[in-house]
């Protein structure tokens, strides 16, 4: 479990810096709480929530691509 949790923890630190260079930040972006707590299911990236200016800035960027 710990490797499955240091992996979503690294990922987490790439998205954060991926999400700052396009000048977006998310400020509930972590480790979900209940797939960590799970005995069967692997850690999940929670995105957690945004106001509309910032889901506007994260659609435009994702749309860049």
């Amino acid at each position: 479990m710990r490797k499955e949790v240091d992996e979503v923890e690294s990922v987490l630190a790439e998205l954060r810096e991926a999400l700052a260079r396009a000048g977006i930040i998310l400020p509930s972006l972590g480790l979900d709480p209940v797939s960590y707590a799970h005995r069967t299911m692997p850690p999940l990236v929670e995105l957690g929530r945004c106001n509309t200016d910032t889901a506007r800035r994260l659609a435009k960027a994702l749309g860049e691509r």
